[in-house]
């Protein structure tokens, strides 16, 4: 990419929207559109043509997309299907439509299967059945993902995508039931310090595995990518480490400061046992990961407490 090419990022106000625009930022590239929800809907097909047709950006990263933890998918999954496949279908198409030179897709790795082999290759997809509890989600990630594909398969466009292990940092959404498990527990461990509650009880039984990956470190593969990868197959953004959601619970209430008991409801789902994903197509092409996850908790945290709002999404 020129350093003055015209550069959409859809979904700029989320984390990793937010993230692209700063290391974009940071590398020197000063023509970057922008629009907030209320000035285009992405759901919307005649705003979103409008849009492209009007301002004809030569660069897109699709960021923008409706996200939630584990409640938030399973509660409202018809809402999570259609508004994540539409909203992708009308910039991506749009995008091929007004002469795009090139669009990166920003997936996620619940479209690989429940049980894939450990850890998750990129060529894993569709190969067995997806986990119930984000199902919806991940075919609407899916779909995004090979739409683009075709396109480059039938209009031979220049078309990629990239799909990210959990990702946490600046700009998180810290609901208490409606985020993922790392927002959600920072918020709920520095509530009971501030409380000075003697426990807390956490969801399932602690035992998943689960591996994250700072949104800075996945905003800077994403722009690397861009300028320096091209094909149908998906690359996978991680750092190929793993710990169990007890160990995260533990490192986040020493990180927050919580000193009481930590229990846990076995009731609730744990989802996916487990989610590695196999990173060494991005390490083959020359991208590593920087922020180790206690460091990265730190300044998760210090975004928490310096964006309280943040919290009452």
């Amino acid at each position: 990419m020129d350093k003055n090419a015209k550069i959409y990022v859809a979904g700029h106000r989320g984390m990793v929207g937010s993230a692209i625009v700063r290391e974009l930022n940071r590398q020197g590239y000063n023509n970057i559109i922008t629009r907030t929800h209320k000035e285009l809907d992405l759901i919307r097909q005649d705003q979103v043509e409008e849009f492209f047709a009007a301002e004809k950006p030569e660069y897109v990263f699709l960021a923008a997309a409706k996200v939630g933890g584990i409640m938030g998918n399973s509660e409202a999954l018809a809402d999570f299907m259609y508004d994540n496949m539409v909203l992708e279908m009308n910039v991506i198409n749009a995008a091929w439509k007004n002469g795009c030179k090139k669009l990166e897709f920003l997936g996620s790795s619940c479209i690989y299967p429940r049980m894939a082999p450990q850890p998750m290759k990129e060529n894993c997809l569709l190969t067995s059945e997806l986990e119930k509890t984000n199902e919806a989600y991940a075919l609407a990630k899916i779909s995004g993902l090979k739409y683009c594909e075709y396109l480059n398969k039938q209009y031979g466009t220049d078309y990629i995508s990239v799909m990210p292990t959990n990702l946490y940092g600046p700009n998180d959404n810290y609901h208490p039931t409606h985020s993922h498990v790392l927002p959600a527990l920072i918020r709920r461990f520095h509530e009971a310090k501030e409380a000075g509650l003697s426990e807390v009880t956490c969801w399932g039984d602690g035992s998943p595995l689960r591996e994250f990956l700072y949104v800075d470190d996945l905003a800077e593969l994403c722009v690397f990518l861009m300028n320096n990868y091209s094909g149908n197959e998906t690359v996978n953004a991680g750092t190929g480490k793993e710990l169990t959601i007890k160990e995260l619970t533990e490192l986040v209430a020493k990180v927050v400061g919580y000193e009481g008991k930590i229990l846990w409801d076995s009731t609730k789902p744990n989802g996916t046992p487990r989610k590695l994903l196999d990173v060494s197509k991005a390490t083959a092409l020359g991208w590593k990961y920087h922020t180790e996850l206690e460091e990265g908790i730190r300044l998760t945290y210090q975004d928490f407490l310096n964006n309280p709002m943040r919290a009452e999404r």
